[in-house]
């Protein structure tokens, strides 16, 4: 190997292993931006769409994943949360994109077939020339069993696409597991790359100081971030987001012996106890925030006593948890979205990505956690492109529990500032990958005589 061939080597790999498509054969549906959107990540025929909630990644995959079937004559395989697939599949049928849900190889039909994360071990992955994960964000965890069943099982398929809300700027994990699934880098070689440790700390990295600008740069090639179209510079006409209104509703709480006033929670388990201890009045709270109209409302919760009080207390409520059956989660998710159900009880962690409830404007949080991502996403079933009202977040918490709603508001702003700036880097990459830029002129047809000045002549 020379030399000059060893510096190819480290050069980032900006991979094209897909096919053209006229934007005229694209589903029909779909706004310019989602078109430009779909022809460049089949062109890539391996890519990640950073999409926020309600810009549409339900069409984008499933116009990926029906131009695919077509150009090969061969099936394809979305995985989803498991209360997301009936959804897809509905949502197919409004675009006129065919999709089939099935639980093992045995339910396959031609064309696109959707199944749920916790059924992939029941389908060989040799069948599928094309494999879509929705909410992909699942390859978060390094460790994660599913995370590593992805990247083994799908690392012959020759097509790819991961569709996700815009991922947190410094989770760099999750942006080295998506490179390692289309098969762009593996996160050791990436983070060997661009990353150094921070300190004696291993399990830290950061950008090193020289290559964050070239980092996201690499990114844009294969990943495309956006949360709203002017992100790519397209007309935000029709993506605007309704008002938001942030109604904090804090239970008084009586001091211990010791104290003068209620004492701040500082340790996990002094918020824990906070939280148990406020539980019979934030229940309260909560119904009367129901019973005040007779409008939709998504009661979210994180721990089993706290849905099983909540079931007990509000009126026209239907109860989801954990243990309930794949149907009853299905059922319940369309109930809410058709407006069947009128209050619902469940867990971010069982509806909190995916789902379109644009139909609801009015969210309860009987308690937060510390994990802002889950906070967010579970507001973003709500609040999104498309809902027509304002949305009212009612956060019930006890007067100890402050620290936490501090900082949530802390890393949504943190988080802001970063994704701002991460797009910002991504721009002009994205740009000139997605749109093909070209300089564009008009030939200069003169209309009048040229007079050359008496000084000059």
């Amino acid at each position: 190997m020379t030399y000059q061939e060893f510096l190819q080597t480290k050069q980032d790999k900006r991979i094209s292993a897909g096919f053209e498509v006229s934007k005229d054969d694209l589903n029909a549906h779909a706004f310019p931006y989602q078109k430009d959107i779909i022809q460049w990540a089949l062109r890539k025929g391996r890519a990640a769409v950073f999409s926020d909630c309600g810009t549409g990644k339900s069409l984008m995959q499933l116009d990926f994943a029906d131009q695919v079937c077509v150009h090969t004559g061969g099936n394809a395989l979305i995985v989803a949360p498991l209360a997301v697939v009936e959804q897809t599949q509905l949502e197919g049928r409004k675009f006129g994109i065919d999709a089939a849900v099935c639980r093992t190889d045995a339910d396959l039909k031609p064309g696109i077939n959707i199944t749920n994360y916790e059924m992939l071990e029941h389908f060989d992955s040799s069948l599928f020339n094309c494999v879509v994960l929705d909410e992909s964000s699942i390859l978060k965890s390094f460790t994660s069993s599913t995370r590593n069943l992805l990247i083994e099982k799908f690392a012959e398929t020759p097509y790819k696409l991961c569709c996700t809300a815009t991922p947190s700027p410094n989770d760099h994990t999750e942006l080295g597991n998506h490179s390692e699934f289309l098969g762009i880098m593996n996160r050791t070689e990436m983070l060997a790359t661009y990353f150094i440790h921070d300190g004696s700390d291993t399990s830290k990295w950061r950008l090193k100081g020289y290559g964050e600008k070239r980092f996201w740069e690499w990114v844009a090639t294969w990943a495309v971030c956006v949360r709203y179209p002017a992100d790519l510079g397209y007309s935000n006409d029709g993506f605007k987001l309704p008002e938001l209104k942030m109604i904090e509703e804090i239970i008084e709480t009586d001091p211990d012996d010791y104290e003068l006033i209620p004492k701040r929670a500082e340790t996990l388990s002094e918020r824990r106890d906070a939280r148990k201890r406020s539980l019979p009045e934030r229940v309260k709270k909560a119904k009367e925030i129901v019973q005040a109209d007779d409008e939709q409302y998504l009661v979210w919760c994180d721990f089993n006593n706290e849905s099983a009080a909540l079931h007990k207390e509000l009126p026209d409520n239907t109860e989801v948890v954990g243990s309930d059956s794949p149907d009853k989660k299905a059922s319940a998710a369309i109930g809410f979205k058709d407006g069947s159900i009128r209050v619902l009880v469940s867990k971010p962690s069982i509806y909190g990505f995916g789902m379109n409830w644009q139909n609801c404007h009015n969210i309860v949080f009987c308690g937060l956690s510390d994990s802002f991502e889950q906070f967010y996403q579970a507001l973003r079933r709500c609040w999104r492109y498309g809902q027509q009202h304002a949305v009212n977040a009612y956060i019930i918490l006890s007067d100890r529990e402050g620290n936490i709603l501090d900082n949530v508001k802390n890393k949504q702003k943190q988080m802001e500032e970063l994704q701002s700036n991460m797009i910002a880097l991504m721009r002009e990459v994205t740009m000139r990958e997605m749109q093909r830029t070209t300089r564009i002129t008009e030939e200069y047809i003169t209309k009048k005589k040229m007079e050359v000045p008496a000084w000059i002549a």
